[in-house]
Formats: C-alpha cells, structure tokens, sequence
C-alpha cells in the first residue's frame, strides 16, 4: 500500500492511497477517518483489484480545506474525482462503506460516465442519521434526533474524548473489548482489528463530529437512476445502518444484488472473505454489462460516409 498526495478542485490536498496488485482498478470510498486495515482483504496481493482511495478532509494526512466548510457530500465527490484523475483512471466499479457508501452513489448520481457499478456495504445513500439504530425498532424521527444529538453533545465533549481516545492502549486486549462492545462483533481477526483502530483512535475528535455533522443533512437519495450494476452487503447485526434501510434504496433497480451477512457495522473486518467473493462477481457482472453496452451501440461511421447522400426513394422523388 502506497500514499501520495493529490490536490482537490477547490486546492485541497488530500492525501490519497493505493494498491499495486494486478487487476482492474476499483474505486474505495471510505468509511469517515477510516484506515486501509479496515479491508484487509482487498490489501492481500492475491485481491484481484486495484484499490484507490483516499483519507478525509482534515484526517490521516489530507488537509483541512481553508474555507473550513468545504466537507459537504459534493467535496468529498470532487475529492474522489481527484483521486480518479490522478490514477488515469476514467470510469470503474465504486465501493462505499458506512459515510463512504453516500460519496459513491452521489458520485455515480453526479457522473454515471466514471461509473460502471457499485458496492454499498453498511451504508445508506442519504440521510445517515436516521439509518442508525434501526435494530432497536425505534421510529426514524426519533433515531434520527438521538444520533445528531448525541453527535452535538460529543462534538461538545471532543477535548474530553481526546483525553480519553488517545490515551487508549491499542493491543490484543483492547481490540478483544472492542470486538465485544456491541459497534463490533468477534468475527474479525484480533490483529487486523488492532491495525485497523492504532491511528483510528488518535483523530481529533471535535473535527471528526464537525465531518459527521456536515454530512448528517443529506436526504434520502432516490437511486432510481441508476443504471450500472449495484450490490449492496448488509451487516444483520449493523446497529448504525440497518439491513431494511440499507436495501430500500436499491429495491426497484433492476441491476441491483442484496446479501445480508451476519457481521456488525464493521462487515470489512468481520466478513472479508465475502467481500472479495462479492466484489469479483459484481466485476464478472460489470464486464458484461459493458460488453453489452458496447454491441447495442450502433457502428460509427467513417468521414466519408457523411458526403454521400442518402439513396433515393420513392417519396424522396415526391418531394423533389
């Protein structure tokens, strides 16, 4: 895995990584302040892809923008646009994870031409307060004000949270109590959850709840548009993005893929083997939607053919 800095439309730089295994590339849209260990799968030499992808706004490297409230939805579009730009790369399979899942579909909503499918996993679309909790069978009004609640009050705390975070030990035992807190589950290996929250825990924390609040805003997204092949990987334990509200929004597309593992909100970690498996054969289906696209396309015609005039016919005479 390799970092490099790349610059975003409005002068950002962002702080962007990749990987150099063979295969086409795939586009990663990250969870917020999350670290390539999260998908420790795709960073195996044998994954198959590519990955490009980057670090947010203001976390892991990339600059804060100087007018601080440039982290809406569209600029973290433009940001992966850059990282796309930057690679070569004109139009690929999109993946989104948690927030990450909201920046791929706006990003195929806004520029279907750089898009040939896409991977939501644990995330909705649009209005990511109100996914959360879901399990609970609690109304969406009511989930949606605890989470910005709780997300005021905790951007409020943020010098007590970094007290706390960062002096935090990241190791096997404290990986282990994470793995049994509820947000996560047993099913990850231990060390990749320890590689995965080491720079995870260290993020300033009133920056991170300023990053989730600018984004909390955006609406349900209809995704009726769509035409690119979709699957979606639901965690049936999420408790930030239930599997009901991680569906409906592809429900209708007639492209669309949806498999529920049994895994957290942290479905990378937890289930990367079917991550892999899934991200294979949304390729498999990609490739053959683009070779479809490709035959349905009628022949180009060379410059000559546009100086002879069309044959003569019958009511063609007429009008004559």
């Amino acid at each position: 895995m390799h970092e490099h800095d790349v610059t975003s439309p409005d002068g950002t730089r962002i702080r962007a990584w990749r990987t150099d295994n063979p295969g086409p590339p795939v586009l990663l849209c990250p969870g917020l302040g999350t670290t390539p260990e999260a998908w420790p799968a795709l960073l195996l030499p044998n994954a198959g892809v590519r990955v490009l992808s980057w670090y947010h706004r203001g976390t892991m490297g990339s600059e804060r923008p100087a007018d601080e409230s440039r982290i809406e939805l569209a600029d973290h579009v433009a940001d992966a646009l850059a990282v796309l730009d930057a690679a070569g790369v004109r139009r690929c399979v999109v993946m989104g994870w948690s927030v990450g899942v909201m920046v791929a579909a706006e990003l195929a909503r806004r520029h279907p031409d750089r898009v040939s499918g896409l991977m939501f996993a644990a995330g909705v679309p649009g209005d990511l307060f109100g996914a959360m909790f879901g399990l609970f069978g609690f109304p969406a009004v009511l989930r949606r004000a605890v989470a910005l609640t709780g997300t005021h009050a905790l951007r409020a705390m943020s010098p007590l949270v970094d007290a706390v975070m960062h002096r935090i030990p990241v190791n096997p035992f404290t990986a282990t109590l994470a793995q049994h807190s509820g947000l996560m589950l047993p099913g990850a290996d231990t060390q990749a959850v320890v590689h995965t929250l080491k720079r995870f825990v260290r993020h300033d924390w009133r920056w991170y709840f300023t990053l989730a609040l600018a984004i909390s805003s955006v609406p349900a997204r209809e995704l009726h548009g769509l035409t690119c092949p979709v699957t979606v990987l639901s965690g049936q334990y999420d408790v930030l993005a239930a599997p009901d509200r991680t569906a409906k929004p592809v429900a209708m597309l007639p492209q669309a893929r949806v498999r529920v593992v049994p895994t957290s909100h942290f479905l990378p970690l937890e289930a990367p083997e079917v991550v892999v498996e899934e991200l294979r054969l949304l390729l498999r289906r990609t490739a053959a939607v683009e070779r479809a696209m490709q035959l349905a396309r009628p022949p180009s015609r060379d410059p000559i053919d546009a100086l002879i005039p069309p044959a003569l016919t019958y009511g063609s005479r007429l009008r004559t």
